[in-house]
């Protein structure tokens, strides 16, 4: 099953989707909490939730999906936990050997954007580089788990870009700086349920397209760390609760790498496409002097 959130007002919503229609949890199913990290923190089963809106919905209660301002899917995670060098093959292009253990780092809630906004090309810098990424959505807490059981934590995936201003990145052995400027994670524009889709999202074609030419294209197999061994070994560190975001990396093919650098410049269309889990579609356009 397929959820979104949509802006209602300064509001993101949860809405399931139903083919061509979206429909808002919280307005049929009051119980529902109306944003998808609270949902999820209330432990609502939201796909069984999803089917019952489905059922109940008259025409009153449905939106067209086209042309609804959206929200990333999780419009406010408790925390987005980012994978660096998580397939083989970008972590040769970039120079490096296999990690013996994953190179984590954190976004920030403002440097998330929704499918469909623009994306902001930062004044201070013309390095801006896209990175597909699969993104885990938690759906129950998480702390000291074995691999074998960590999948019955994710709720879904959704995806993800991870774009990043390089030469910042570069600035300090820490890549916060790099990958938190504002409007520069694409996270959406559903979240699929994880039951839809194989375990850990494995085998999964992954591409990213920018002005229509293909960049990347891999698979989710190809990850040094799956989605199973990620979460175990944050779970030894840090709990992970309900509404929190795993991006578990991007392969070959970003800007940086590529002879002469391809920097993403105003007016490009950036594409995430994820078999099974959606279109992620971003432009961008340069940030305006305040």
């Amino acid at each position: 099953m397929q959820f979104t959130s949509y802006r209602s007002g300064l509001d993101a919503r949860l809405a399931v989707v139903d083919g061509d229609d979206v429909i808002d949890l919280n307005r049929l199913i009051p119980e529902v909490p109306a944003d998808a990290r609270r949902a999820l923190l209330a432990g609502v089963d939201l796909v069984a939730a999803g089917r019952r809106a489905i059922e109940l919905a008259g025409p009153a209660d449905r939106q067209p999906r086209a042309g609804l301002a959206l929200a990333p899917v999780v419009p406010e995670p408790g925390k987005t936990v980012c994978l660096g060098l998580n397939y083989y093959d970008h972590a040769a292009e970039s120079g490096r050997e296999k990690p013996v253990y994953p190179w984590f780092f954190l976004r920030s809630t403002t440097s998330l954007l929704a499918h469909g906004e623009v994306a902001a090309r930062p004044l201070v810098s013309d390095k801006l580089d896209w990175e597909a990424e699969l993104a885990v959505v938690i759906g129950k807490r998480a702390r000291h788990v074995k691999r074998e059981n960590a999948l019955d934590c994710v709720f879904g995936y959704a995806a993800f870009n991870d774009i990043s201003v390089r030469d910042y990145q570069k600035r300090t052995p820490q890549w916060t700086i790099g990958k938190n400027f504002d409007r520069t994670g694409a996270l959406g524009p559903v979240m699929v349920s994880a039951d839809e889709l194989p375990p850990g999202a494995v085998g999964l074609r992954i591409q990213s397209r920018l002005n229509g030419q293909v960049m990347q294209d891999a698979n989710t197999r190809d990850m040094i760390w799956d989605v199973a061994e990620t979460i175990a070994l944050l779970s030894e560190c840090l709990t992970l609760e309900p509404g929190d975001v795993i991006a578990m990396g991007t392969p070959a093919g970003v800007g940086q790498a590529r002879t002469p650098p391809v920097w993403m410049k105003h007016g490009d269309t950036i594409e995430v496409d994820i078999e099974g889990v959606g279109l992620l579609v971003n432009t961008i356009e340069d940030e305006v002097q305040p």
